[in-house]
């Protein structure tokens, strides 16, 4: 595009032309950095959509998240492929499913050699960062700056690793994560220029330690239980009994800080100890037994997880209010997600791994000003493998063949609603057995309303109807009123493991 070019089509109010969505990746690089947009990608880790105030009947307040969503737009069915950390931030990075990127589960090296979306935004003239939770084994690639947690991390005083080396903090993790990446945005980056800021919290994965400020917070709350919390596991699958998630018998002392916190300064201990001590010496004088102890479990397990979030969120809101102060907030498209859904209780679990709605479903808000729509909501059934195509696009970046997701540009830009030759079913995969949780191996798809699975080891299926069941209590399979359904859900399920090029495993499913 000549510089004559550039002049005239503001002249000839014709501006369009140029927005994100329109450029082709040739002229991308040769778009002015104030039309395409910076990008703002957050996630946290095992942030259950139960506990986004954005969303009905969740738990607690998130009003800086909550931003995303009153000022953008929220989706109400959005899933993963592969509920489980490590993979779920090889999708989004790669576009592609498990079994194509090579990051089946926790505990594998991501092959950085790859085509991602950063090094293609790179290319296309954006300068690109990535802060906070990692644990993709490798150095990140395709970023020009980088400072990353040593494997999951711990929640206080981390280290972290970068291209120059490991470099010690102390202090609380979520607020140093955010310490670093406001650095980034104020003081490394080139403001000529578009950026992606991947902003990733290690909170609140497990063991749910609260920063100083939330110590004591909701103490005198006691939060409603699931109507699952003791559920019994009859009419479905082998699995969902002999898993190893539960609240009852998995969960351990030092998840319910029963136990001396470890990696602490003196100041941070002395903190600690005033605010878990007394809790803890009425819990053993009360020498609670059976559904008693559940239910104390339960409380201390949730109240620690939802004062995580306190941080994330007030962390969240620190982004945001830069964001505005220094005028980005309107040509900034922000991206707030999980790597994959949590369990708060329901089936008496924590964790995720399952296809099961809890797990497998993820928050997803979105904001860009003068392209979403306010306050507005979506139906459309949306993945994580779609991430890297909407920020692509956004950007007026040429997406990939290779990648197997939808940019989501037109649900965004619309009025949400699925544009008539839009996906109409969901594919998953979970490989993670034998390992944590004992969650076994299993893939299946999901149209919105009925949910097919296949445990292949245990050579099991389960059939759901959400709209009759929707906390998945009694698999239909095999009911002879499901018939017609169970026969259109396994071809569903053959034609997208064609569609995804998915041969794993080889061995031919027994119906």
């Amino acid at each position: 595009m000549t510089a004559t070019l550039r002049f005239l089509l503001p002249m000839l109010g014709l501006v369009w032309l140029a927005s994100p969505w329109c450029a082709s990746q040739a002229d991308a690089a040769d778009t002015p950095a104030a039309k395409q947009p910076n990008i703002l990608f957050i996630m946290a880790d095992d942030h259950a959509y139960q506990a986004i105030s954005a969303y009905p009947g969740a738990l607690n307040k998130t009003p800086n998240i909550d931003r995303i969503a009153n000022e953008g737009r929220r989706f109400n069915r959005c899933y993963v492929t592969n509920s489980i950390c490590g993979p779920a931030r090889a999708v989004i990075l790669t576009g592609k499913y498990s079994h194509l990127n090579g990051f089946y589960q926790n505990g594998n090296r991501f092959d950085g050699s790859q085509m991602t979306y950063p090094k293609l935004l790179q290319k296309a003239g954006y300068q690109t960062a990535v802060v906070g939770k990692w644990h993709l084994e490798t150095d990140p690639t395709g970023f020009d700056f980088w400072s990353v947690l040593r494997g999951q991390g711990p929640y206080y005083n981390p280290q972290m690793l970068t291209s120059d080396g490991p470099k010690k903090y102390e202090g609380y993790t979520t607020d140093i994560i955010t310490d670093i990446a406001l650095d980034w945005l104020k003081e490394k980056r080139d403001p000529n220029k578009p950026f992606l800021l991947v902003y990733q919290h290690k909170a609140p994965h497990r063991n749910w330690m609260p920063g100083p400020k939330y110590l004591n917070k909701y103490d005198d709350v006691e939060f409603p239980e699931p109507d699952t919390l003791f559920d019994d596991y009859s009419n479905r699958a082998s699995g969902a009994t002999n898993q190893d998630m539960t609240i009852v018998k998995t969960m351990n002392a030092n998840d319910l800080k029963l136990t001396p916190a470890r990696g602490l300064t003196p100041e941070q201990k002395e903190l600690w100890d005033a605010a878990y001590g007394p809790k803890n010496k009425a819990f053993e004088e009360a020498k609670l037994k059976g559904d008693a102890l559940v239910r104390w479990k339960y409380q201390r397990y949730i109240k620690d997880y939802l004062r995580c979030i306190d941080s994330v969120d007030e962390n969240v809101g620190r982004v945001l209010d830069y964001l505005d102060d220094e005028g980005l907030a309107e040509n900034t498209l922000v991206m707030y997600t999980s790597d994959q859904g949590f369990y708060l209780g329901e089936h008496g679990w924590f964790d995720k791994r399952w296809m099961y709605e809890e797990s497998f479903r993820t928050p997803l808000l979105v904001r860009w000003p003068g392209h979403v729509k306010a306050g507005t909501v979506s139906d459309a059934l949306a993945i994580n493998l779609d991430f890297p195509e909407t920020m692509l696009q956004a950007a007026g970046v040429e997406i990939p063949k290779e990648m197997q997701g939808l940019s989501l540009m037109p649900v965004l830009t619309g009025d949400g609603k699925a544009p008539a030759d839009w996906r109409d079913s969901l594919y998953y995969h979970y490989y993670e057995f034998p390992g944590a949780h004992s969650v076994p191996r299993h893939y299946g798809v999901y149209d919105g309303r009925y949910k097919l699975i296949y445990y292949y080891q245990l050579d099991e299926w389960e059939l759901f109807d959400l709209q009759q069941d929707p906390k998945e209590m009694v698999s239909v399979y095999g009911k002879p009123d499901y018939a017609e359904v169970q026969a259109k859900m396994h071809e569903k399920l053959k034609e997208l493991r064609e569609k995804y090029q998915d041969d794993t495993p080889r061995k031919t499913a027994k119906k």
